[in-house]
Order: structure tokens, then C-alpha cells, then sequence
């Protein structure tokens, strides 16, 4: 059984492979990792990479596309190792990344996953959109990071180094025991991509499992390497994702009223595209609610797998305003000012 296995998950991504994965192989055989590469059928010449200039790597060919979960979930079956870096294709490591994370995992046995510290690529001063140091939830379900708050994102000063539990670790760079992501279930192949790990994570903490953010360990995140933020298909993905998420894993004294909040925030959300001329996000909203509606029910079995667990109060699951309220209508930029 190895120690470390970082595995990467492509799809036509040769040409990022060729850029980060050089420094990726290197810093983790450092300090003593694997490197797996997942390939979600690939029809470019990423295998053909692969082979002739990473000997040392692993491939995993999956054959065809399953998507960022189910793809993870698959990949997964074939490694063997205590703990499991998910690391997206898009990331530039540094030197000894992988040792602060693995020291304290070792430690605190009582966590299941953490992530380091996500800076920008572009802008490698500023913490990055998909992790930053590290994931919220409000109580609605809308995420949000220490340096991110909907779209502004932190210069970093080391105004968040401490290390801290969250409620969710990036997707991007989620280090965690494999024992913990099989007895939660791994990520929701249904899910396809986006949420994933938020509702992982959920998993986690209602398994009485912990989740961290280790700043010490910093790597860089180019973002929006599969879909554009713009993108409409990544606005139904999340929107659809997360209605999925709440209904998964809410108590039930929490469900019908935070559901009918969201069904007012989603319309609200929807018009806001329409005003601003984003037809195409807008009906993708509402086709993300229709998508919702009918995958609900498949869910309902779930829950009722989980009674005890759903009647966990999560830690993270935060009594705090709507996310939006302090962002839209307080003009709260900062994570640090959020308590004031």
C-alpha cells in the first residue's frame, strides 16, 4: 500500500499535462507520493503523453467520459493508499506541498480530509474562486470561501494561515484518507461535475469525520479549465447540483423551509440574468430547477437510509444571514469582516 497517491483526472487535457504535470511528478516523489493519472477517454493525444514522457506515472484508462465524479469514483477502485490527493489537472504544486498535509493528517486521526491553500495562477498574490483557504456554506447552501465572497477575491496577506476546520475542501487539491471517501460513498457520480465536494464533505462531517484547511501547504489553481465560469452549462450544473445537495443532507426540520427560501432565491436569480441580458443563464436556472424536481425522488430512498445522520447539527452549517443578503445588499467583500 503506498503512502500518497495523487491522482489526476483528464480529459483532452495534454496540454495542461504538459505544463503542470512535470512539477507535479517531481514535488510529490519528494516527499515519497505516487502519481495517478485517471483518463476519462481522452481523444487527444494525452495517452500517447503520458507514455512516452512520464514513465514513472501511473495510467488509469477509463475508457470514456464519466464526468468529474463518477470519474474520481472509478479511479479510485484502482489505487491503493492511505490517503488519496484529488488533484485537478490545472494545478501548479510546490516544493514540498505534500508534507504539511500529510503531518497533519497523521496527527489528528479524527479528520477524514483536508486542502491546502489555493492561490491564483494568473494572479499569484490573490487566493483562487475555487477554494481559497478554505469552504463555507450559508444556511441556504450557498458556498463561499475565507478570501473568496461570491466573486471578490482576497489579495493573500496571511490573513488566513491559521489552520482551521471548514465545511468544505476544494475539489481542486482534496487531500483524504481513501478509507473515509469509500464509507462515505465517494464523490455522487449523479452530480457529474460541480458541488461534488461540498456534498462530500457534508458526508464527512455528518459521519462524525472532520474536514481542514491547511494553509501551509500552497498551490496554484488556473480555474475554469473544464468549463468557463461563464459558461451556461456550469450554471446548471451548479444550480442543480446544489438543490440536489440540500435535499440529500439537510435535517428534516430545515428542509421545507430552506427549500422554499431557495425557490424564491433561484427566481430571483434567473430574472437577475434576464435583466442583464444572459438569456441563456437565465433559462438555465429554471432548467436546473426542472432537472431538480425530477431527480429528487431518486434521493428520497437516501434519506431515509440516514435518519440519524441527518439529525446531526453540523458544525459548519452556519446560523449567519443569506451569503447573498451580506454581499448584494451589506457590501461585504472580505471574509474577515463577515462577524462585524
Amino acid at each position: 500500500m503506498d503512502k500518497v497517491a495523487v491522482v489526476i483526472l483528464n480529459w483532452n487535457g495534454c496540454e495542461l499535462l504538459k505544463q503542470f504535470l512535470p512539477s507535479v511528478v517531481s514535488y510529490t516523489e519528494q516527499d515519497g507520493g505516487v502519481v495517478y493519472v485517471a483518463d476519462n477517454g481522452s481523444e487527444d493525444s494525452s495517452l500517447q503523453l503520458l507514455r512516452k514522457m512520464f514513465t514513472t506515472v501511473s495510467i488509469i484508462a477509463l475508457g470514456r467520459n464519466y464526468g468529474f465524479a463518477e470519474g474520481y469514483n472509478k479511479a479510485l477502485e484502482a489505487v491503493d493508499a492511505e490517503y488519496v490527493v484529488l488533484l485537478n489537472s490545472d494545478v501548479e504544486v510546490t516544493p514540498h506541498w505534500l508534507r504539511p498535509l500529510l503531518d497533519f493528517m497523521d496527527s489528528h486521526p479524527h479528520v477524514a480530509a483536508c486542502q491546502p491553500k489555493l492561490r491564483s495562477w494568473h494572479q499569484k498574490e490573490a487566493f483562487e474562486y475555487a477554494g481559497a483557504s478554505g469552504g463555507f456554506i450559508d444556511r441556504y447552501g450557498y458556498p463561499y470561501c475565507r478570501g473568496r465572497i461570491m466573486s471578490a477575491v482576497e489579495k493573500d496577506n496571511g490573513q488566513y494561515d491559521d489552520i482551521i476546520p471548514v465545511a468544505w475542501a476544494t475539489g481542486a487539491a482534496l487531500f483524504i484518507r481513501l478509507a473515509d471517501y469509500k464509507e462515505a460513498g465517494g464523490l455522487d457520480g449523479r452530480f457529474f461535475a460541480h458541488m461534488e465536494e461540498v456534498d462530500l464533505c457534508w458526508r464527512l462531517w455528518s459521519l462524525g469525520r472532520e474536514v481542514y484547511c491547511v494553509p501551509q501547504s500552497v498551490v496554484y489553481h488556473v480555474g475554469g479549465g473544464t468549463l468557463q465560469k461563464e459558461n451556461p452549462r456550469k450554471t446548471f450544473l451548479n444550480f442543480r447540483n446544489n438543490l440536489l445537495m440540500l435535499y440529500k443532507n439537510l435535517p428534516d426540520d430545515r428542509l421545507k423551509s430552506v427549500m422554499a427560501v431557495r425557490t424564491v432565491l433561484d427566481y430571483v436569480a434567473a430574472l437577475s440574468f434576464l435583466l442583464k441580458g444572459e438569456w441563456r443563464s437565465a433559462w438555465m436556472v429554471l432548467k436546473a430547477r426542472h432537472a431538480y424536481r425530477g431527480l429528487r425522488k431518486d434521493y428520497t430512498s437516501f434519506r431515509a437510509k440516514m435518519p440519524n445522520l441527518r439529525r446531526v447539527r453540523l458544525p459548519f452549517f452556519q446560523e449567519r444571514d443569506c451569503i447573498l443578503w451580506s454581499y448584494y445588499l451589506k457590501g461585504i467583500r472580505k471574509y474577515s469582516d463577515l462577524d462585524k
